[in-house]
């Protein structure tokens, strides 16, 4: 197994994927990082102790390779590094709507390349990151790939074919919480709360709630009754909620979410 990780684009995602990796024991010295702007391998450099070179160079010196940039630079990435990329090294690729056909085309042939879709809690080590393998990637290249994620939060498995989904529903998710927790904040405003008291009260309410589904092993339809008593004010509430067709609504936003991600998709086909 390889020890040696390049990771490719030093924004958001690859600087906390360094940061985990390095909390998870693995030694700067086994890890370069690439990135555009020199004041931004400055500030890396400052806070990590991380080497910083140009992808070309990074590449060449790496067992995996961690491809973190933008969608729209994925091309010219590409086009930078292929001539030093061997059919032995790992290509993770963490850019949204970029297929590992797309990748496979532009790089050494029978290169192994497998697919990351994660979220934005990867800042604070609780992501929620699918995997899908290419053509070539095989078990090892799997496992490897989930060694890489697990400072970071949880894997899971999937054909590529389901990555629209679950960009839709959990690469996007963050966003639909934020929205409900802005909603019902504001609502508690509206019913007479101080805005702090408010805020505090539905992140809290949402953390343990959220703990309670990842570890009680329940169905969320049980959880819910759990809360509900007859005529009480929980069923008043849901029920101004089916009237309102939330869950309708929810359907058609996850929807259209796969189907963006699948158009952005085609534009690397």
């Amino acid at each position: 197994m390889g020890d040696s990780v390049a990771i490719l684009g030093g924004g958001k995602m690859g600087e906390a994927l360094l940061a985990g990796l390095l909390r998870a024991g693995r030694s700067v010295d086994d890890v370069v990082v690439s990135t555009r702007r020199a004041e931004r391998a400055a500030t890396l450099h400052g806070r990590f102790g991380v080497e910083t070179r140009s992808s070309a160079d990074a590449v060449k010196t790496a067992d995996t390779l961690v491809i973190t940039v933008k969608p729209q630079d994925m091309s010219a990435l590409l086009s930078e590094i292929e001539p030093h990329v061997t059919r032995h090294q790992l290509v993770v690729s963490v850019a949204a709507g970029i297929t590992t056909a797309f990748i496979e085309r532009r790089l050494v042939e029978d290169v192994p390349v497998v697919r990351v879709m994660s979220n934005t809690p990867v800042l604070v080590d609780e992501a929620m990151s699918a995997i899908s393998a290419g053509t070539h990637a095989d078990e090892s290249h799997l496992l490897r790939t989930e060694a890489l994620l697990a400072p970071v939060g949880r894997t899971i498995r999937v054909p590529e074919s389901q990555q629209d989904a679950v960009t839709a529903l959990s690469g996007s998710g963050p966003a639909y919480f934020f929205y409900l927790v802005e909603a019902m904040t504001d609502a508690g405003i509206a019913l007479g709360l101080p805005r702090q008291v408010a805020h505090d009260l539905i992140v809290q309410t949402a953390f343990g709630a959220a703990v309670m589904l990842r570890d009680s092993g329940e169905h969320p339809v049980t959880l819910r009754e759990a809360v509900m008593s007859p005529a009480g004010t929980t069923i008043a509430a849901l029920k101004e909620m089916e009237e309102y067709r939330v869950r309708a609504a929810m359907l058609a936003a996850l929807a259209a979410a796969r189907d963006r991600s699948r158009e952005l998709a085609s534009g690397h086909d």
